[in-house]
């Protein structure tokens, strides 16, 4: 049985996603996937585990890789050096064209069932990258290592969440014109 996801921000795109696995809390940083459990609780909540993707240390070894690639070019995306490790990832599968009973379909293939959710996240990232790259954006509190992918209307959102981040930092405002004042 996976532990529960004590993470404070889940539900973004797989890529983001993965990144959001490390995060600060109370003033120390916490991160997921430290073990096969945490990687169980990550499989889990991004829906991942109904994939076959078993929660072992090979594919915790391939996540914690596709996760630090993805750190490199989502901070850096010209970075050659990030951009190649994303790509040793992206060769480990591939979308296989099918046809069945429902009509064309696509199916993922992996050289070893464990890059699946490595090749999964790595992927995900370049489909935002085709949709909205100016939408994958960081948190903008500077003690939160957060990301996010900019669903709002005008594309300005600048927090990983208003309760958390958008809230201390109207906090921290609000301290330093009192302490003027």
């Amino acid at each position: 049985m996976p532990t529960a996801d004590p993470r404070p921000l889940v539900g973004e795109p797989v890529s983001l996603d993965l990144l959001n696995t490390r995060w600060v809390q109370d003033g120390a940083r916490r991160d997921l996937l430290g073990d096969t459990r945490g990687l169980a609780a990550w499989l889990t909540s991004t829906g991942l585990d109904g994939h076959d993707f078993r929660a072992d240390e090979a594919t915790l070894a391939h996540v914690l890789t596709a996760r630090d690639a993805l750190a490199v070019v989502v901070d850096s995306p010209a970075d050659p050096e990030g951009v190649r490790a994303l790509d040793r990832i992206l060769d480990h599968g591939r979308i296989r064209a099918t046809l069945g009973p429902d009509g064309p379909g696509e199916r993922s293939e992996f050289t070893d069932p464990a890059w699946g959710p490595a090749w999964t996240a790595a992927r995900d990232y370049l489909g935002l990258l085709r949709r909205a790259p100016d939408r994958i954006r960081a948190c903008a509190h500077e003690a939160c290592v957060l990301h996010f992918f900019d669903t709002s209307r005008n594309g300005t959102r600048r927090w990983c969440s208003m309760a958390l981040c958008g809230n201390r930092a109207k906090a921290s405002r609000h301290y330093a014109r009192a302490k003027e004042g």
